[in-house]
Parts: structure tokens; sequence; C-alpha cells
């Protein structure tokens, strides 16, 4: 496997940023060749799984199939409070370790629950709070503050077990060739997904936000969610994307377009495909993103009181 994207990765600057779909390919060349710290939630029974964003949705995807509880910064403390008893484990997910990861360990630690970390930065200030051995640091690359993928997918890849090279070459040889030049004609998209990678349907949703705003609007569901009054206002400026299953039923036949999905998909494999279409929607329109990502990390830092910059190192 070539490396050109993960070698983008590590020199691109400010005035240069890549586009997500950069960011996905050299995140799987990246864990082609490094070994992944694996995963097993064995050891946490009825956990308490915290993270912001993304962060918790990467949560209910590697607790899936745990009895947990899931939370953000705003409402765990409630839910500590009304259903304290049987929780003994907080786990926090936390690509940076620190802003609502560093409030959070400190008062998990102090109502005496055992804290765990999962992160990419071994120097995150939440390490504070958490002890040595119950802190997994997964890796990560150079990337566009908030595209955080190499971050979260290093950690479901770690649970999950899939491969890298197979969703590289997947990529390559029969999603690439399908993708259309017309995606700058619409203004919308509605993504189709399978009912057991639901989970992923937030991350896709979270990216639409990041990279468009109001530009550019997504919507994301199953088909059996689709069924469900999603459609009674059509637009002629909406694309109908179905991932893995052909899609007979929504939106008129010009405006869908089927991507295919290897066999056994898991969640890896759904957020790295997911995430590489988004960014042929990005390529195809104006870069919203790019255009405003610095004054809007002028504005994060002082909203969070600590210096963040356009690139994560």
């Amino acid at each position: 496997m070539e490396k050109l994207n993960l070698e983008a990765l590590r020199q691109f600057d400010e005035a240069n940023l890549p586009d997500l779909d950069v960011v996905v390919l050299g995140a799987l060349e990246l864990f082609s060749e490094i070994e992944l710290p694996t995963i097993n939630v064995s050891h946490c029974a009825h956990p308490i799984v915290l993270g912001s964003g993304n962060a918790e949705v990467t949560g209910r995807i590697l607790f899936r199939d745990q009895d947990a509880l899931y939370e953000d910064e705003s409402s765990y403390r409630a839910k500590l409070d009304s259903a304290r008893a049987g929780i003994e484990n907080a786990i926090i997910i936390s690509a940076s370790g620190s802003k609502h990861a560093v409030e959070m360990a400190r008062d998990l630690k102090e109502r005496g629950l055992t804290v765990w970390l999962y992160t990419n930065n071994p120097e995150a200030p939440a390490t504070e709070f958490v002890d040595l051995e119950h802190i997994k640091v997964f890796p990560r690359n150079r990337e566009p503050y908030t595209y955080n993928t190499s971050t979260y997918m290093s950690m479901i890849m770690g649970k999950t077990g899939e491969s890298p090279e197979m969703i590289h070459q997947f990529i390559h040889e029969h999603v690439a060739p399908v993708v259309p030049d017309n995606l700058a004609s619409y203004d919308s998209f509605y993504f189709i997904i399978p009912p057991h990678l639901s989970g992923v349907r937030e991350m896709l949703l979270t990216k639409f936000d990041e990279l468009f705003g109001p530009r550019v609007s997504g919507r994301v569901f199953t088909f059996e969610q689709t069924k469900h009054a999603k459609t009674v206002v059509p637009s002629e400026s909406e694309l109908f994307v179905s991932f893995g299953e052909e899609n007979n039923l929504f939106g008129k036949p010009e405006q869908r377009l089927h991507i295919p999905l290897p066999e056994q998909v898991g969640p890896a494999a759904m957020m790295a495909i997911g995430y590489w279409f988004v960014g042929q929607i990005q390529k195809q329109h104006p870069p919203y993103f790019k255009e405003r990502i610095a004054a809007y990390m002028q504005e994060a830092t002082e909203l969070f009181g600590q210096e963040l910059k356009p690139i994560v190192e």
C-alpha cells in the first residue's frame, strides 16, 4: 500500500488544509503500519461512558454490547446523582484528554469511581486524575481541528479488529469509481445506512455540521427510519445516498446514488467510507470550512480558555 495520504498529513500547513477524504485514507495508512491497542470492555461492569460530541458516539459503539450508561459533560452529574447504586466504573473518551475531560475526571475521582481514560494524547491533562494502568493511548495523525478521524477510528478498530488495508483497498476499487462529478449541484444529502451500523449515524451528521454548517445539509437514517415521514417534503436538490443496500424507494431515480459496502461491514468501515464520501462532497463544494476555521479557532480559544489551533498535532 502506498502511503501518499499519510505523507501529506505529515506535511500540510494552515494554508493548505487537506479535505476529509485525504484524512480518512491517511488514517488507514497509519493503522496499516502499526499495531493498535486492543479494547476489551469486559473489565467494566455496568459503567458510565462519558464523552463530548463524537467521543460520546464512539463510546456507544465501543460499549454497544455492554449494560452501560452514556452521558456527556452536561448530563452525567444528574445521572450519577439519580442512579449511583451499582455504578463503580467510569470511562472517559476524549481525543485530546483536555477541556471537559479534565473536569469530568476530577469530579468522578472525587466521587470514588474507578476512572478509565481512552485518549489520543499521551500528555492529556486529564491523566492527572486517572491511574496509569487505566489509561489507554491510541495513535493519531496530524489533522485539521474537528476532523477527529484517526482519533476515534483507531479506538473503534481497537475494539472490532477490522482491517485498515481491506477498507483502504475497498474505497479505491469499489467506492471511488461510482462517485459522480455533479455533487456540487446538490445542497442536501440523505444518507441511508445499514441498521446495525446506526451508531455511526451521529458521527456522519456531525461532519456535515462541522464542514458545511447551514450551507450543505445532511440527513442520516436507516431504511426503516426513512419510512417514517422523512420524505414528506421533497427537494430537487437533495441526493439520496444508500450505503450497502440499493435504494429503490426514496427520491426520484435520478436523485439516487448507491455506495457499496464490504461484506461483514463493521463500524470502522462505515465510518471510513461515509467520511470519505463526505470528503468528496467537500471537494466539489466551496471550501467553507477552510475559509472559516482560522477565525473560528480564535473564538474557540476564548470559549474554552486555552489556546486551540487549526491543526491538531
